[in-house]
């Protein structure tokens, strides 16, 4: 019962569309081929399926294939575009069309930056919310943080008495993030790492077996102990408890020359935990950055007073089981 999708175009876009849709079996999609415009890829393939005709003959594929879906992949416009038989067989209903960035949105809970065009964002219902759903917003997270905090207090003493004994240094750990707006702010963890940690090296990513994080570091790392502080920063309004993770200002400053739309993540309040938490394991460097992106763009455009308990029920569970430090 998966629908059968023809992807128009046979670029880069449109391959990452099959290959994201290969790789999802469950998915409820079928991949039946590529059109293009040009003869020469007509019987090529590019991932698997191949380019069964070309944008001329769209019509006709259609019932060839029994398609039921159109995914419209053609990065470069400027050509030959059938706009005519799109706007015919989306009329008609004897397909659906859909752009891309949507299909592949839909399909793996994330936005690609590379197919972005801003009017996505633009258009997007993002942080309208109404008054009563904003009221509603800070109750949740003023709630859910006080809650946390209290819940979690006795974790907390065990944690920063095992911090204390385990190394010479303060308890806590101090540090500056961006928060909405590019406000600076400074975030409170349980101390994980040597004192002067970077005292040498600078600012840097954290690394798989760092040897800079403690004995004790390395276990409340893992099970998310280290976070738990947090609940005062949701508390004292820096952060929600769901929304994209704060970064430090220095790799802010990098990853925005970099990476395409990154300055976006700060229109909203950065959380505890996110979607990207919940969606993408832990990293630490550029390209972890720009998948993790991917996945708060697709929260910012998506986030909604339902969204944010399903992250929360999510983040629980991973707690639970351990998943996902470092």
């Amino acid at each position: 019962m998966r629908e059968r999708v023809l992807i128009l175009g046979s670029g880069d876009q449109a391959i990452e569309l099959a290959r994201a849709t290969l790789e999802r079996r469950d998915s409820g999609f079928h991949i039946v081929g590529f059109v293009d415009n040009k003869p020469e890829l007509v019987g090529k393939s590019l991932i698997n399926p191949a380019v069964v005709g070309l944008t001329d003959n769209i019509v006709s594929l259609i019932d060839q294939y029994q398609v039921d879906r159109i995914v419209v992949a053609v990065e470069d416009r400027r050509g030959k575009f059938p706009i005519e038989e799109l706007l015919s067989l989306s009329l008609s209903g004897r397909v659906a069309v859909e752009e891309s960035a949507r299909y592949y949105e839909r399909l793996t809970g994330k936005i690609a930056s590379e197919m972005l065009r801003p009017s996505w964002l633009i258009f997007s219902r993002g942080n309208r919310f109404t008054d009563f759903e904003q009221h509603v917003r800070r109750l949740f997270n003023a709630g859910l943080a006080a809650l946390g905090f209290v819940l979690s207090l006795p974790i907390m003493l065990l944690t920063a008495l095992a911090v204390k004994l385990d190394s010479r240094g303060p308890i806590f750990y101090i540090q500056e993030r961006v928060g909405k707006n590019g406000r600076i702010f400074k975030i409170i963890k349980f101390r994980s790492m040597k004192v002067e940690a970077e005292a040498k090296s600078g600012p840097v990513w954290a690394e798989e077996d760092d040897p800079r994080v403690t004995r004790v570091g390395r276990i409340i790392r893992k099970l998310r102990f280290d976070e738990l502080p947090q609940f005062i920063n949701v508390l004292r309004g820096d952060m929600n408890f769901v929304g994209p993770r704060p970064e430090r200002p220095m790799f802010v400053e990098q990853l925005s020359e970099i990476v395409p739309y990154y300055s976006q993540r700060h229109v909203v309040k950065p959380g505890l935990t996110g979607w990207a938490q919940i969606k993408y394991p832990y990293g630490a460097s550029v390209e972890d950055a720009i998948e993790k992106l991917r996945y708060d763009l697709y929260y910012i455009k998506n986030q909604s007073l339902l969204l944010d308990p399903i992250i929360v029920f999510e983040t629980i569970k991973i707690v639970l089981f351990g998943r996902g430090g470092r």
